[in-house]
């Protein structure tokens, strides 16, 4: 018999030989470590399960291509890389937490045991599913760990993980699987479940190797459910007893592949108003947790003994206990630890936020406690001070947050009525302390609000200010009817132009009180706004929109214009660029296909050449030369050069030199970098241009991986790249300019989710000693540029000190109604108003007249009866 080579249980892997590493180029000279992490400020809560308690004080999640464990007492923060770079697809403990398993994302992806508390890799299994997995669990005696990969396999694989061999492989289903559960009574028994799906296996264990014994399933193509806990299961009858959850509220208990029973509350209310997002099973009591941020308990006797009792298949059912977490909670998952021998439970909050939670349903019960906030989905803006190290975002949650990146911490927050699109910060020549940022939001709202320490005010004898910052409404106006792209403010400071998707451009003097001077309207919804810098002679704003056209225009000069009527700018100098797509030429340029051409064009030179050649011989021989028309033969047509229906849309541009600019665009022409310049040429329909950028510059690998984000240091030496993968890149520049050769060159390192965290926002500090990035999966990461940590630890982030009387004024009145009128309908409605105020004043004016000549005629008539009948007029012929 041969003798199985076995894995010895003090074997570990190094860690620094397996987790990825930045990419650079080969020979480059770029350091590994240009930027490290220094710390993770955002939660990507949008995961169903994105939370981890090895033990009372830490806490672990996934943050992009890293797991954070995050230390409840110490609030320090310690990272676990990916090994592929490829992301992360679950995280799971084993039931005594010495272990933890991580299963990544990426290419044949690996499936990763860590030792805890060492962090030391303790297995590695390799060839469980073929692009990413998505779920997995722990059998109840830890020997056994389920993996449940995505699409193309969908592959169910049993692991004897300790040994890192594959026990038993199936397909799980041919949709999207969402979770695998080993059954907590019976752990032969199998759960899986997905899009339309629930799937029963059983393991029989013979000869001490596993089989698949009977994979039991059934589907219902009209739900989308999620099973959680199995109940029982009945072995002489082979009847699978599920309980599941659902979208509408309340639970389905399945029996041998129908529906039993469904449970609702008395009056046939749902169990929870909204999805049930968990069933847990505690200490023999059924646990549900609910979007609608309501825990319930249930008797599980009750529920086991179910059946429907009338037609309509509804059992009622009332909870024994119930805990409201908290208004606008959305609750996704919780889990449960001891902590000095008491449960204590941790919940992750879709709507952004971890809380802690007593579950006793005791006279001593303690209130929800809300130990962390963040922003929920993704990040939409974000802008650093420009003389501090503070950091200002926004994001569709309707929130916008102040953060300290050298102490690591959250200074102030601020909701509003309608989710955030756009945020910058002000320059210091518009506020020299540093505190005032304008934000622009969902429903064409542009709000200046600003940032102060209230340390710094004056307050009533007996009160304290202890908070480190506080954010003051300043000034609210509503200058489009969408959702407000982009905000910038001119390089002196005098006018801030803000962007919308309601393809118009806005411009405001910057005063105390801002003030509207006009808008001119653009052929697209507007993507990016950038103002030219201060080493071009004329002050210009570079607008691009993001169906392919650029536009540029000066400053509009606040007493040129004519307010009256309209705040429309129809006389202000606009140059158009509109993208025409060459990617097709450059392809055929570099293919085979050039070559083709070539020789067929070399061929019917020669060709010429020996016709001519013939020709001359003839004359010299004294014979006519009758010229027959030759019949051409027929070439096979050359493929047509192909330029995409629709536009591809422009992601991000900049300035190069006065009149010119640089362009990436994504879908077909995405791979470049475009070099394009404003002409002369002024077409009186925009639309009808075609103009061809002057040159093109190759970026290694951004064919289906285009730059999303471009930001520069602030000697503009290093270019920093965000991509659509979550990647971050940076490149060296020569002599501050773009050339094929400086972009050959570069560092790359995939920080956020592969597969929907594109990188929404990225910038360094005003020192350029940090750099922020934050994506599209609600992460935010600061990062060290080419320097220690330990060198910081002098720095402090300073709070810029209040205005001079800012605690004795009233608030600001907010815009609070989605459906106000912008700044121009408010000018409309007012020019509206005038004229229909006008027109019934000539309408008065000609009543009185008329009333006037009236009475006029009645005063003639009554003359006209006292004359004698012989003088009266009579009034059939008048």
């Amino acid at each position: 018999k041969e003798v199985e080579n076995t894995i010895s249980e003090t074997f570990f892997y190094k860690y620094e030989d397996i987790y990825s590493r930045p990419f650079v180029t080969e020979d480059s000279g770029i350091p590994i470590n240009l930027l490290t992490l220094k710390h993770s400020f955002g939660y990507d809560c949008s995961r169903s399960v994105n939370l981890l308690l090895m033990d009372s004080q830490t806490l672990m999640y996934i943050a992009g291509n890293q797991m954070v464990l995050l230390d409840l007492k110490t609030k320090s923060q310690r990272y676990l890389r990916s090994s592929s770079g490829g992301g992360i697809g679950f995280i799971t403990a084993h039931p005594t937490k010495q272990y933890f398993a991580v299963g990544e994302k990426g290419k044949k992806p690996n499936l990763i045991i860590y030792d805890y508390p060492s962090l030391r890799p303790y297995r590695i299994l390799r060839g469980g599913t073929e692009e990413a997995y998505v779920s997995g669990d722990f059998n109840g005696a830890g020997t056994l760990l389920a993996s449940v990969g995505s699409s193309p396999d969908y592959m169910l694989t049993i692991w004897d993980w300790k040994q890192e061999k594959i026990v038993l492989r199936s397909k799980a289903f041919s949709q999207d699987i969402y979770k695998v559960t080993f059954s907590a009574d019976n752990e032969e028994q199998l759960t899986t479940s997905g899009a339309g799906h629930i799937s029963a296996c059983k393991l029989c264990h013979i000869a001490k190797k596993f089989n698949l014994f009977t994979l039991y399933s059934f589907s219902c193509k009209y739900l989308y459910i999620d099973i959680n806990l199995r109940l029982s299961w009945k072995e002489a009858t082979h009847v699978n007893w599920i309980l599941a959850r659902t979208e509408w509220g309340n639970l389905l208990l399945w029996e041998g592949g129908l529906i039993k029973v469904e449970l609702c509350q008395a009056g046939h209310k749902p169990c929870h108003s909204g999805p049930v997002s968990q069933l847990v099973l505690d200490e023999g009591e059924l646990v549900t947790v609910g979007k609608d941020g309501f825990i319930r308990v249930w008797n599980f006797e009750t529920i086991d003994a179910a059946d429907s009792v009338d037609d309509t298949g509804l059992l009622e059912v009332e909870p024994m206990n119930e805990l409201h977490v908290g208004r606008n909670v959305s609750l996704s998952f919780m889990s449960k630890v001891h902590d000095c021998g008491q449960p204590v439970w941790y919940a992750q909050d879709s709507n952004g936020a971890i809380w802690k939670l007593d579950l006793t349903f005791s006279n001593t019960t303690r209130d929800p406690e809300c130990l962390y906030t963040f922003h929920s989905g993704r990040i939409e803006a974000m802008s650093v001070s420009p003389i501090t190290y503070l950091l200002a975002t926004t994001a569709l949650d309707r929130s916008v947050r102040i953060y300290d990146f050298i102490s690591n911490s959250q200074l102030s927050e601020i909701k509003f009525k309608q989710g955030g699109t756009a945020l910058t910060w002000a320059p210091r020549v518009v506020n020299p302390k540093g505190g005032l940022i304008a934000v622009g939001f969902e429903d064409g709202v542009v709000r200046i609000i600003e940032v102060y320490d209230p340390k710094g005010l004056r307050i009533l004898a007996g009160q304290t200010n202890t908070d480190n910052a506080e954010i003051n409404l300043k000034q609210v106006f509503k200058p489009h009817a969408a959702a407000v792209t982009a905000l910038a403010y001119e390089r002196n400071g005098g006018v801030l132009a803000t962007g919308s998707k309601d393809k118009t451009v806005f411009f405001f003097a910057v005063e105390d009180e801002y003030e509207p001077i006009g808008f001119i309207c653009v052929p697209g919804p507007v993507r990016a706004l950038q103002w030219s810098p201060p080493s071009h002679v004329k002050s210009t704003l570079l607008i691009l929109c993001e169906n392919g056209f650029a536009l540029q225009v000066p400053a509009p000069v606040p007493e040129e214009q004519d307010t009256v009527s309209t705040y429309q700018i129809k006389n202000l100098p606009t140059q158009y660029f509109h993208f025409c797509s060459i990617k097709s030429r450059i392809k055929v340029k570099n293919s085979p296909l050039e070559e083709e051409i070539a020789l067929r064009e070399k061929k019917k030179q020669e060709k010429e050449k020996a016709k001519l050649e013939w020709i001359k011989q003839q004359q010299e021989m004294g014979k006519e030369i009758e010229e027959e028309p030759e019949e051409e033969p027929e070439e096979e047509p050359l493929p047509p050069l192909y330029i995409p229906e629709e536009p591809s849309p422009i992601l991000c541009g900049f300035y190069s030199a006065p009149g010119k600019f640089w362009l990436s665009l994504g879908g077909y022409d995405s791979g470049f970098l475009y070099h394009c310049e404003f002409s002369n040429d002024h077409q009186e329909d925009p639309e009808n241009r075609k103009d061809e950028p002057f040159e093109v510059i190759p970026v290694e690998d951004t064919d289906n991986n285009p730059i999303h984000q471009i930001s520069f240091c602030t000697s503009r030496l290093l270019m920093f790249c965000g991509m659509q993968n979550g990647a971050l890149r940076v490149y060296r520049l020569q002599d501050k300019d773009l050339s094929v050769n400086t972009l050959k060159e570069y560092w790359s390192f995939n920080v956020h989710d592969n597969d929907y965290g594109q990188i929404q926002g990225i910038c360094s500090s005003h020192d350029d000693r940090f750099l922020i990035t934050c994506g599209g999966d609600g992460n935010i990461f600061t990062f060290n540029i080419l320097s220690p940590e330990d060198v910081h630890e002098e720095l402090k982030a300073k709070v810029p000190s209040p205005r001079s009387g800012l605690e004795k004024e009233k608030a600001t009145e907010d815009i609070e109604d989605p459906n106000a009128y912008n700044i121009e309908e408010v000018k409309q409605k007012k020019e509206y108003e005038r004229i229909m105020k006008e027109a019934e004043e000539k309408k008065n004016k000609k009543r009185e007249e008329l009333i006037a000549l009236k009475h006029e005629f009645l005063f003639l008539l009554q003359k006209n009866q006292e004359l004698p009948k012989h003088m009266q007029l009579h009034r059939e012929v008048h």
